[in-house]
């Protein structure tokens, strides 16, 4: 049954489909056609029944006259037959006693075989009760026999005796050829419709299967060719499972080509902003490096400015390299668990460390307690981010004002501003303004910040402050004090709004 079953899931679906629902017919039609069978048998039988029942109580008062024609059948039973003495033409005739003494009529065909089931019948003289059965005579020849109990004997003193009882038969020849040959119909139709219904479930198999072989052959292509720009034709108007895997498979494809295509552009920006520091570097190295060669030594104040050349260099290269993992990091898997973490600790956290790279500068702060569910690395690196840009474009000596109010962090400079054509794209990845390119950073900063705040179900924004200066605002859902881990629910935005 193992090897079967195993055998039976290697085959293709149009296979199995086909096969399962030729099963299916068969045994709709195995059913169907037994049950016919056993009704026409019945029908048939009931019809013999009824003509040995009327054959064998013919004429008026027949009960009456049937109990004279027994007691003359045995009466003549030890003489000479005689034709007319029977009771049914045609057929079997043959009164019985309860103890089996059989006395076979004149124009009878043969001896019918009794069983012990006769004899009980006209041992236990029930009135109006007919046995019906099948059995043989002694010829071996099958017979529909009927027995019923008759009257009792009377005996020459004229004292009752023996009960009798009367069997009669016809042949069962006629009515087995009928139902054999009706078998072979049944048979015959069955066998036609089975394979009918195979080679019908094959074709619908084909026909409903061939979007799937559409959808394998775009799926084969993709690994051959790893061409993602391959699309499956649906019909818009249809719902069915087909269609929803073709729509699946699409926009499966579709994602993945996005994915690829900001793969590819990461790769080639991230190389791109990789290949100055680089060559910085490099160039500053090779200097040092023939300094030493050569033995002519390079000033006191060049190789100062050299080797703090170098090791800006090297600081912002290390930089852009953490900007590259972290946002690596949030396009795949989130490195750690998303947990409960209080803004206004991680805003704290970050304006130390604003103040320790901007000593000249004034930061106000207002912070006031709010709990966001995200990661606390990730949102202790986007806040300074924020920081860090403001403290990068703030003049020397300027203000920085920051606030968090209900889950809005305001961080407002007073520097020189965005122009409004720029404004789209501080958030893409390594753009940079015109005007920023010489100062330090890789320009993933804000890319940063867009990333994490979204993944906390957050908005973040840049937009030009009064009286001049950038102001960027970022909202967070959250609740003003620590709910328990496992009942934590925070509003959403537009409830924050209200």
């Amino acid at each position: 049954m193992s090897k079967l079953g195993h055998r039976f899931r290697t085959l293709p679906i149009r296979s199995r489909l086909a096969m399962l629902v030729a099963a299916a017919v068969a045994f709709g039609v195995a059913a169907v056609s037994v049950t016919c069978w056993f009704i026409v048998q019945g029908k048939l039988y009931e019809q013999l029944d009824n003509d040995l029942s009327r054959s064998a109580t013919r004429g008026p008062n027949q009960s009456q006259q049937l109990q004279v024609q027994v007691q003359m059948a045995l009466s003549r039973c030890s003489a000479t037959p005689q034709d007319g003495n029977g009771f049914v033409r045609n057929g079997y005739s043959q009164v019985v006693t309860e103890k089996g003494k059989i006395c076979v009529q004149g124009d009878s065909t043969g001896v019918v075989k009794v069983t012990q089931a006769d004899k009980n019948i006209i041992k236990n003289a029930t009135e109006n009760r007919i046995y019906y059965r099948n059995g043989t005579d002694t010829d071996g020849n099958e017979l529909r026999v009927m027995t019923r109990f008759v009257a009792p004997t009377i005996t020459a003193s004229g004292a009752p005796g023996p009960n009798v009882g009367l069997v009669v038969a016809v042949p069962l020849k006629s009515t087995q050829n009928t139902l054999n040959e009706l078998a072979l119909i049944l048979l015959l139709v069955s066998g036609i419709g089975v394979i009918g219904a195979g080679a019908a479930g094959l074709a619908v198999a084909r026909a409903g299967l061939r979007p799937v072989d559409k959808l394998t052959e775009a799926v084969e292509h993709v690994a051959r060719t790893e061409d993602l720009a391959i699309r499956i034709p649906v019909d818009e108007d249809s719902d069915d499972e087909i269609a929803r895997l073709s729509r699946s498979f699409n926009s499966m494809t579709t994602s993945l080509a996005n994915s690829r295509e900001l793969q590819q552009q990461l790769i080639a920006d991230a190389g791109h902003e990789l290949r100055t520091p680089l060559t910085s570097l490099r160039t500053n190295v090779e200097l040092l490096t023939r300094s030493e060669e050569t033995g002519r030594p390079i000033p006191p104040a060049d190789r100062k400015a050299l080797l703090a050349s170098v090791k800006a260099q090297m600081t912002e290269l290390a930089s852009l390299i953490g900007d590259l993992q972290e946002l690596s990091r949030s396009e795949g898997q989130r490195g750690e668990r998303v947990q409960v973490v209080s803004l206004q600790d991680t805003v704290e956290a970050a304006l130390r460390r604003a103040r320790l790279r901007g000593p000249e500068l004034t930061i106000t702060a207002d912070v006031q307690p709010w709990f966001v569910q995200s990661e606390p690395s990730a949102l202790e690196r986007a806040v300074v981010n924020i920081l860090d840009n403001a403290v990068k474009f703030s003049p020397e000596g300027g203000t920085i004002d920051v606030q968090l109010t209900h889950g809005v962090l305001t961080v407002r400079d007073h520097g020189p501003g965005i122009p409004a054509d720029e404004l789209p794209h501080v958030f893409d990845r390594f753009w940079r303004s015109p005007s920023a390119r010489a100062l330090p950073g890789s320009g993933l900063g804000l890319s940063i910040v867009a990333r994490t705040v979204q993944q906390a179900g957050g908005e973040v924004t840049l937009a030009h402050a009064p009286g001049g200066g950038t102001v960027a605002t970022v909202r967070l859902p959250g609740t003003p004090t620590a709910p328990p881990p496992e009942t934590a629910e925070y509003p959403s935005d537009s409830e924050l709004s209200h």
